[in-house]
């Protein structure tokens, strides 16, 4: 999963950023609402923690102007206790959830993946596929009673292709969902990850669509 961490304060981001990483997440950051608005209007998130209190444009600002402008990827709020007004504002302007600091970490990562589950349209949070079945919470995969231990971008690569069964994702997407800023990135890494899933679970299970990218085919079983 990439996610967008949109908070201004050092300390607290850094502790989101580090326990979202270490999950196997990949993490972008910005501190600011116009630094976010450029984020999310140019590239790929699979969701977005966002602060309401930021500098220069607010939260509350940076959540309308990105609903307004179409995208509907999860956002969940950040909040101070007392906050409650700005709290129902956020959620009345299309906000997926929020917490108020301080919070759990835990129960921050769970409401994430919640909200990614909804946004697929899954209720099941076990994601399974021919035989494959991928568990976010525990990043474990098991296929034909096997389990695998996938490195990270591995992992995130699969969770993607299989969250979006019949539809193309283009090698921007794919490259964007696994790879933060401040990571290079080889030319053929994405080829590379492909085939290494395709080892491991079948050549057919990833088909790639020429000047496009790749996909799974839907699961009519």
């Amino acid at each position: 999963m990439r996610a967008l961490l949109i908070e201004d304060d050092e300390d607290l981001g850094e502790i989101i950023r580090s326990a979202l990483a270490r999950e196997g997440n990949t993490v972008d950051w910005v501190k600011d609402g116009q630094a976010a608005i450029s984020a999310l209007s140019s590239e790929n998130f699979d969701v977005a923690i966002l602060d309401l209190g930021l500098p220069k444009i607010s939260g509350l600002e940076v959540l309308r102007t990105v609903r307004n402008q179409g995208n509907s990827i999860p956002i969940l709020i950040l909040t101070a206790h007392e906050a409650i007004e700005e709290r129902v504002k956020g959620l009345d302007m299309g906000a997926d959830d929020y917490m108020v600091k301080p919070f759990d970490l835990d129960e921050l990562s769970a409401r994430i993946r919640a909200m990614r589950r909804r946004d697929s349209g899954r209720a099941n949070p076990i994601i399974l596929y021919k035989g494959i079945q991928l568990d976010p919470a525990a990043h474990a995969v098991e296929f034909e009673d096997q389990s695998f231990s996938l490195p990270r971008r591995e992992f995130a690569l699969l969770q993607k292709l299989l969250e979006n069964p019949g539809k193309a994702l283009s090698r921007e997407q794919l490259t964007q969902s696994i790879y933060s800023w401040d990571e290079d990135v080889d030319s053929n890494a994405l080829e590379v990850h492909i085939h290494n899933l395709r080892k491991k679970f079948g050549n057919d299970m990833i088909r790639t669509i020429r000047g496009v990218g790749y996909m799974v085919e839907k699961d009519e079983s």
